[in-house]
C-alpha cells in the first residue's frame, strides 16, 4: 500500500479510523518555517463534524508534533504529526464486515489485500485519515500566508441549493475561513443544512460541489507535461475520500463556447499583466499565470445510509441485504472543504519548491 505524494516535498499518511492513532510525515519540509499550533487547531475544526448535519462521532482532535520541530519553528528534518483516536465503536462493524458496503472499499480493499485489511470504520481508507492531512497541510497554508498566497474554499453546490460566485477573492476568503459551514451567502447556508437534514431524516445523503480559489501564485510555476498544475493538483484532490470530478476554470463549460468567448484577453494593469477573464482557471500550458487558480470539486453522497442496500458477501459468496447501523454523515460536503484546502496547499507548496527551492517558504 503506497501512502506518500510529493515531487520536491512529501506527505506520507498512516493510521486507520478504529486504530490507535492516525497521523502524517512531511519530508523536505523547509527549516525556519514557524509552527503556529492554534492555526493548525482552527483548521481541524473546520474539518471536525457539527451538529446534526454531521456523524455523532466526536474527536478531539489534538495534533501532537513528535518530530521534526524544535523551539517553534520546522528543523528541515521529518516532521511527523499524530492524533489519537478515542471516540471508536469498533462493534458496529463485526456484523457486516463479510459485506461490501455500496460505493465504498470494501470489496476492493479485499481484493487487494486479501483480507488484511483493517475493515471497522472502513481503515485506513477512512476519512478519519483526512484529519492528519488537514493538520500538516495547515503548516504549509500557513507558510503560504507569510508568502501572500491565501486559500479558500466555499459550497458551491449542494443537492441542487447554489452559493453566489467568488467575488473580492481576498475578503471572500478571509470569511470562509472564519465560518464553520463555509457559504459566502448565508440564506443559501441555511437551504443547503435544510437538505442535509432531510435527507438525514429519511436514512439517506447528499453530495454537492465544492468551489476553490488560490491567489497571490507567481506566473511561472509548473511543468507544461505530466506535473503540471492542473495534473498535480488533480493528482491530489482525487486521493480525497468521496471525490469524483474536478474542473479548472470554466471547465467543461468550455466545451459550449467558442474560441472567442473561451480566450482570456490579456491586458496590461497598473503595471501588471492580468486577464479580463479567467476561464482557463488561473493556467495555461500547465503552468500559473498570475491570475486567481479555480477549480471546483464533485463530492458523492456519503455512501454510508441507513436505507436497506442489495450487496454482497464477498466471503461466502452469496448475495445479501445490508443493513447499516453506527454514526455516519448524511453529507460530509462542509467537512471537506478542510480537507480539499489541506491538500491544495500541500500541492501548490511542493510546486513552489520544485520552481523556487526549499528556501521559498521560510520567513
Amino acid at each position: 500500500m503506497k501512502n506518500t505524494f510529493g515531487i520536491a516535498l512529501s506527505i506520507t499518511l498512516f493510521g486507520e479510523s478504529h486504530g490507535t492513532a492516525i497521523g502524517a510525515v512531511l519530508d523536505g519540509i523547509a527549516p525556519g518555517i514557524k509552527i503556529d499550533e492554534e492555526y493548525i487547531e482552527e483548521k481541524l475544526a473546520q474539518r471536525k463534524p457539527k451538529g446534526k448535519i454531521s456523524t455523532k462521532r466526536r474527536e478531539p482532535d489534538k495534533s501532537e508534533i513528535v518530530s521534526g520541530v524544535f523551539n517553534g519553528y520546522t528543523t528541515g528534518s521529518p516532521l511527523c504529526i499524530v492524533i489519537k483516536n478515542q471516540d471508536t465503536k469498533s462493534k458496529d462493524y463485526e456484523e457486516v464486515a463479510r459485506l461490501a458496503r455500496p460505493s465504498h472499499a470494501d470489496f476492493t480493499a479485499f481484493c487487494k489485500y486479501e483480507g488484511f485489511e483493517d475493515y471497522r470504520g472502513g481503515g485506513h481508507f477512512s476519512g478519519r485519515i483526512t484529519a492528519a492531512l488537514v493538520a500538516s497541510g495547515a503548516i504549509l497554508m500557513k507558510a503560504l500566508e507569510n508568502k501572500g498566497i491565501y486559500i479558500g474554499t466555499h459550497i458551491k453546490n449542494c443537492h441542487g441549493v447554489c452559493d453566489q460566485n467568488f467575488d473580492k477573492y481576498r475578503d471572500d476568503i478571509e470569511a470562509l475561513n472564519s465560518l464553520e459551514f463555509p457559504v459566502l451567502n448565508q440564506d443559501a447556508a441555511q437551504k443547503m443544512k435544510d437538505e442535509i437534514l432531510k435527507a438525514a431524516s429519511e436514512g439517506d445523503s447528499v453530495g454537492g460541489i465544492l468551489e476553490t480559489a488560490v491567489i497571490g501564485v507567481p506566473a511561472g510555476v509548473g511543468e507544461p507535461w505530466f506535473d503540471t498544475f492542473e495534473g498535480m493538483l488533480s493528482h491530489g484532490i482525487f486521493s480525497v475520500p468521496a471525490v469524483k470530478g474536478i474542473e479548472f476554470g470554466a471547465g467543461f463549460d468550455m466545451a459550449y463556447m467558442k474560441g472567442s468567448e473561451a480566450n482570456d484577453a490579456m491586458r496590461y494593469k497598473d503595471g501588471e499583466i492580468v486577464t479580463e477573464t479567467n476561464n482557463n482557471g488561473g493556467i495555461n500550458g500547465g503552468i500559473s499565470n498570475g491570475m486567481p487558480i479555480i477549480f471546483r470539486t464533485a463530492i458523492k453522497p456519503t455512501p454510508s445510509i441507513f436505507k436497506s442496500q442489495q450487496t454482497i458477501d464477498f466471503k461466502n459468496k452469496e448475495n445479501a441485504t445490508l443493513n447499516l447501523k453506527g454514526r455516519h454523515d448524511p453529507a460530509i460536503i462542509h467537512r471537506a472543504r478542510a480537507v480539499v484546502d489541506a491538500i491544495t496547499a500541500f500541492t501548490v507548496a511542493d510546486l513552489l519548491t520544485a520552481r523556487f527551492g526549499t528556501d521559498f517558504l521560510k520567513e
